[in-house]
């Protein structure tokens, strides 16, 4: 299975929860049966999942309408009307711009809180929200711990599930487990998705999230046994390495490292960001990003590109300071020839 799947399961759990506290725990009505097979309500409800501008949540055909990063994923698919929310975008440095930081958050939440009504008004109820702890395709992109917060908060004032996609982010990078844990929820997420490093994937749900009928969240791969053992021994390994805690080390190096690379080619590194090894910095253009990550290659190292100008690093749990040390310096020897 893949992330899309994961996160395809996960907005049917949500789905039947809803559905099911509807009929207040009833069977499936003769109604609801029939009309499912044709596409139309009470069987198949008009209801919403909202997402935000920037997110990625997989290319099949359902969380497509959830993901907002690039045209070319979308362009000439039927998607759903759902409600597509204001995710915060950041000034840099952090600690110079709380004020303009705090604003932005506020913004967000508004519209967040005008969709919920918006939708609820055109009936398209929102019964679930989707939303990556950093936006990782869409250009690394963070959020707050506050905003997601106050963004849990409102989801459940509006009786709606929040869904916490780790797709990406989760299995330490962040050095964290999870890159939720660092926002200190005042509850746990609904349901947070995985895959990818955990070479598997499928969704933590609570309870009330488990359809009451079997077969309703179903496929071919789904608890392959043998990716099962695989993950086991990814686990054994986190724990037994103290991979987490070397994230963590190695990843202020990195960041700090960033940070110094940004003072020395201003104009040139920009909006330095990250947690854990899951780090990022802008450039003042596509052509430059493109352009710069070529000629990191050509001197053995290999970085990606995600938004529209920025650089991302995403290195193995194993990724240690000798390491580092390698990666400035090829960044240091390739920024200096702009």
């Amino acid at each position: 299975m893949c992330g899309s799947c994961a996160n395809e399961n996960a907005l049917k759990a949500i789905f039947a929860w809803h559905a099911n506290k509807k009929r207040d725990g009833k069977p499936f009505s003769t109604e609801d049966l029939k009309s499912s097979m044709y596409n139309k309500a009470p069987g198949c409800p008009t209801v919403s999942i909202m997402s935000f501008k920037g997110g990625f949540h997989g290319r099949t055909l359902g969380v497509l309408s959830c993901t907002h990063s690039m045209p070319i994923h979308k362009v000439d698919f039927p998607s759903f009307d759902w409600p597509i929310a204001s995710f915060p975008r950041y000034k840099y440095p952090l600690k110079e711009n709380e004020r303009e930081n705090q604003k932005e958050d506020e913004r967000c939440l508004a519209h967040i809180e005008e969709l919920f009504h918006e939708y609820e008004s055109k009936q398209k109820p929102v019964v679930g929200v989707l939303v990556e702890p950093i936006q990782s395709e869409g250009g690394d992109v963070h959020g707050s711990p506050s905003f997601f917060q106050k963004l849990q908060k409102i989801t459940k004032q509006n009786n709606a599930a929040l869904v916490i996609d780790e797709v990406q982010t989760g299995l330490g990078a962040t050095g964290k487990f999870w890159a939720h844990e660092h926002f200190s929820l005042p509850d746990s997420p609904d349901i947070v998705t995985y895959a990818k490093k955990f070479q598997t994937a499928g969704y933590f749900a609570k309870a009330e999230f488990q359809p009451k009928q079997p077969y309703r969240i179903f496929n071919t791969w789904m608890g392959e046994t043998a990716k099962l053992l695989v993950l086991d021994a990814i686990l054994k390994t986190v724990n037994q390495e103290n991979l987490l805690e070397n994230v963590r080390k190695t990843g202020n190096i990195l960041l700090n490292g960033l940070k110094h690379l940004s003072e020395q080619y201003p104009q040139l590194i920009l909006n330095v960001r990250g947690r854990g090894t899951f780090c990022a910095f802008d450039m003042p253009n596509t052509t430059i990003r493109d352009k710069f990550l070529v000629q990191m290659r050509n001197t053995g190292i290999q970085m990606g590109g995600c938004g529209t100008v920025t650089v991302r690093f995403r290195p193995a749990l194993i990724f240690a300071e000798k390491h580092v040390n390698i990666v400035l310096d090829k960044l240091f020897q390739v920024a200096k020839n702009y």
